[in-house]
């Protein structure tokens, strides 16, 4: 106890002179833990409006949604009974045309005159939904959203088709209260009254289309006994249930995701501020070698040096710490109104304790990691040590006990990124990256000192260049500093761009070369003869391909919930497309098992894709139950095809003999490969003809992509600017800390006859070289990362993409520079005489 409150003293001794040698200590500090709580504030306020809004989200307490077929009167009655309101709303894409003029893709909403349960309709010019419904005189009403208003030339008053219907444009859709739940739409909303879509051939048996019933509860229900109550009941019916807890299940998940992932991206901020946390205390405890020498003398042993300048760590962390929540929380929360206008969701912004409790574990376990071995080396300055560079000298490694102590804050900081992010792969690889970066940038570092060193003859005549490779390579170097502040956010910020470019490329660039240029969709069975005539005398088209198209979904597996058997893989999640066929389709792959055959009526069989198969761990013979608008079909799996989802080309999970569907109600679908001068025809003709038809444009939905993609790259870019601005903090730190040897430096070059000029030209080329390799190293540390991402993850094609790489290196280069200018004018300012004398 004694020991302890002579070191407290001692520590609050030192701290009265205030935070002089740990400014970058502090900031890197700062940086870190405000960069976490401002991605976890964001989060938990999103997560925290989708809880409190649920209900307005969805649409009501609770829905059911059925495919492609409306409730029957047994469903509808159960509806009825147990809810006090009940809505029906049919959601389908759909072709808008207007006469004589411009066509366009649109998702429409049905709705019945309870919609919307919950919230309202926001119409411009304002008008209640009802009103612009009902339209004028004989013709029905609708409402467009702004865009696809835009894109068709039309105003209000104007007349739009869908289908073979006319409607009369009424009001523009400024915004829908159940928005949030569409999911991904490939065209603008519309939305028209159910009833005025009778005749317009759109929701015709077999038809694409979802329906969604919405249920206002009596307050105080039981969600979860009314759910258990809703698949007992109506548990042939192949419902799917949402309701309040998780009003947008799909926006919740992706928020959390993505939060946990930029979470991750910012553990290697913390990585880089460790680096200058570590820098700064090792060059605050150099300047202190002589105080910790007489302490020695005076008899303090080595656990009060210890615990005096851990508990001045502590102290100067904590600040930070809580200067780090003040600012990661308090930005947020000032700029909300701002980040609520961009959000497509709620969120509720306040200061939540658990992202300030995840960014302080995170704080606290990187600044004990990476401040334990300096303080270890402190403790061992013996009391002869009176004389510069005695903690230099220490040994490189401290004494076992903290080398265990290292390595256990290292597996509970693991373990906490794996609890907090909720997957431990993610975790894992993302903290090998950063360990294995440190230490390739740690090795590029001493190749860099050497490769100067070897330079350095071919320099002569250039006094300038000589002495920055002098400097780069000799005793003291800063080479490693910042090629580890710089290289970790530049290397982020270099895989980032060689990801997004390769994909957007394989997307935007690839992909059109195989994809189709159409899907046809809700082709009626009288329908498809004539749409093939159509297309076969077409000297532009190149291929088609047509298939029966139903959807369904995979509820049960050898009798067992599909869910149970196959966990969360995607095939389970929803409905999926399925087809019949009786002889084996043309570009069809048999891996394993056999096709049955065609005329084969007996009972039902299904081929599953391969891949997918070897996912879910499905093996033949194993009985496949899926529901068929509304009716289980339960078939043997007798084969597993090849199918290549990449091509955005047609391709069916299963398929099923032509005898165990052809019955049920369905469409067609084609896929149309056409050069580019005839699509414009094509897609007139079969729109005039067949306005039922929906024709989806590949290179519409390929922009749609590539947009998503851009927002992602640039959410994981923000990310990694924050690692890059505490590595421009230890870069200042390193400068700072370099500031004496240089100005001793340019003492000795002003005494031997070196103009201030050439001495600044000396110090920039040593700034700007060392950037541009450390920008090299970043840029080599990212097309790799690139690489194994697109390679191993994405499964594309991998290009360098010079744009990015030569940003990085030219990035590199300049944050170096500023960095090492800010701290150039007072070396070669200074006055020689006065230099050298204090250095005696």
């Amino acid at each position: 106890m004694t020991t302890l409150r002579l070191a407290a003293k001692l520590a609050a001794r030192e701290l009265r002179g205030g935070l002089r040698g740990f400014r970058i200590f502090l900031g890197c500090v700062i940086l870190g833990v405000a960069a976490i709580a401002a991605v976890g504030t964001v989060r938990e306020s999103i997560a925290t409006g989708l809880s409190q809004e649920g209900a307005r989200l969805l649409g009501g307490d609770a829905e059911i949604e059925l495919t492609y077929r409306f409730a029957n009167d047994t469903e509808r009655a159960w509806m009825e009974e147990t809810a006090t309101r009940v809505s029906e709303i049919a959601d389908f894409r759909s072709m808008a045309t207007v006469p004589d003029g411009p066509r366009g893709l649109t998702q429409v909403k049905a709705v019945d005159a309870a919609y919307p349960l919950v919230g309202e309709v926001t119409l411009d010019p304002p008008m209640p939904l009802a009103e612009a419904l009902a339209g004028e005189g004989d013709t029905p009403g609708l409402v467009m959203h702004p865009l696809l208003i835009d894109r068709l030339g039309i105003a209000p008053g104007d007349t739009v088709r869908l289908g073979t219907r006319d409607f009369r444009l009424m009001a523009a859709l400024e915004s829908e209260p159940d928005n949030a739940t569409a999911g991904f739409g490939l065209g603008p909303r519309t939305i028209v009254a159910t009833e005025a879509l009778e005749g317009s051939g759109l929701l015709e048996p077999g038809s694409l289309y979802s329906t969604k019933y919405r249920l206002d509860l009596p307050a105080g229900t039981s969600l979860a006994a009314v759910e258990a109550e809703a698949k007992d009941v109506l548990q042939d019916s192949g419902l799917r249930w949402r309701d309040a807890r998780n009003g947008a299940p799909g926006v919740a998940e992706f928020v959390q995701r993505l939060g946990a992932f930029l979470v991750l991206v910012g553990l290697s901020g913390l990585a880089v501020g460790g680096v200058g946390i570590s820098a700064a205390l090792r060059a605050y405890l150099a300047g202190k070698t002589q105080t910790i020498a007489t302490l020695r003398t005076l008899g303090a042993g080595q656990s009060t040096i210890f615990l005096t300048y851990f508990l001045q760590v502590g102290a100067l962390a904590t600040l930070g710490l809580l200067l780090g929540l003040a600012l990661g929380v308090g930005v947020p929360v000032l700029l909300s109104p701002l980040i609520e206008a961009q959000l497509p969701v709620p969120a509720v912004f306040a200061a939540y304790p658990a992202p300030m409790i995840e960014a302080a574990i995170y704080s606290i376990l990187t600044v004990l990691i990476f401040t334990l071995w300096p303080l270890a080396r402190a403790k061992e300055v013996r009391a002869a040590a009176l004389y510069r560079d005695a903690l230099a000298r220490a040994r490189a490694l401290p004494s076992w006990p903290f080398v265990l102590a290292t390595l256990a804050l290292l597996a509970l900081l693991l373990f906490a990124a794996a609890s907090f992010s909720g997957n431990l792969e993610l975790t894992l690889w993302t903290a090998g990256g950063i360990l294995g970066a440190l230490l390739i940038l740690a090795i590029a570092g001493l190749g860099i000192q050497a490769a100067a060193r070897a330079l350095r003859p071919a320099a002569r005549g250039r006094p300038a260049l000589g002495w920055a490779l002098a400097a780069i390579g000799g005793p003291g170097s800063t080479a490693g500093p910042v090629v580890l502040s710089l290289g970790l956010g530049l290397s982020v910020l270099a895989a980032v761009g060689q990801i997004d470019q390769n994909l957007r490329g394989a997307i935007a660039r690839d992909l059109p070369d195989q994809a189709p240029s159409f899907f046809f969709v809700d082709i009626q069975k009288d329908q498809i003869g004539p749409v093939l005539e159509r297309l076969e005398t077409d000297p532009g088209v190149s291929r088609i391909d047509n298939a029966p198209m139903l959807r369904g979904i995979l509820s049960r597996i050898n009798g067992q919930p599909a869910s149970e058997v196959a966990g969360e893989h995607w095939v389970v999640q929803g409905d999926r497309g399925i087809t019949y066929a009786d002889a084996i389709p043309s570009r069809t792959t048999i891996v394993d098992g056999d096709w049955w055959g065609e005329g084969y009526a007996g009972e039902p069989q299904v081929s599953f894709a391969a891949e997918e198969a070897a996912e879910m761990g499905l093996k033949l013979g194993d009985e496949i139950t899926v529901n068929i608008l509304g009716r289980d079909i339960t078939a043997t799996l007798t084969s597993f095809r090849e199918v290549d989802f990449s091509t955005a080309g047609m391709g069916f999970i299963m398929v099923m003999n032509q005898a165990a569907l052809e019955a049920a109600p369905h469409t067609f679908i084609a896929t149309v490969y056409a050069d580019e001068a005839a699509e414009a025809a094509i897609f007139r003709d079969l729109s005039d003809s067949y306005p039922n038809i929906t024709a989806i444009r590949v290179r519409d939905a390929i922009d749609q992509v590539s947009g998503l993609l851009a927002g992602l790259a640039s959410a994981t870019a923000w990310g990694a600017a924050a690692t890059l601005l505490t590595g421009f903090l230890v870069l200042i730190g390193a400068a700072a800390a370099d500031q004496r040897s240089r100005s001793y430096e340019a003492a000795i070059l002003k005494t031997l006859g070196a103009t201030r000029a050439r001495i600044l030209a000396g110090l920039t080329l040593r700034s700007g070289l060392l950037g541009m390799a450390a920008g090299l190293v970043a840029l080599f540390a990212g097309i790799a990362g690139g690489w194994a991402v697109s390679h191993y993850v994405m499964d594309t094609g991998f290009e360098i993409a010079w744009g990015p790489a030569v940003l990085i290196v030219a990035g590199g280069a300049v944050i170096s520079l500023l960095a090492g200018l800010a701290f150039a004018l007072g070396p070669v300012s200074a006055k020689p005489a006065r230099v050298l004398r204090a250095q005696d």
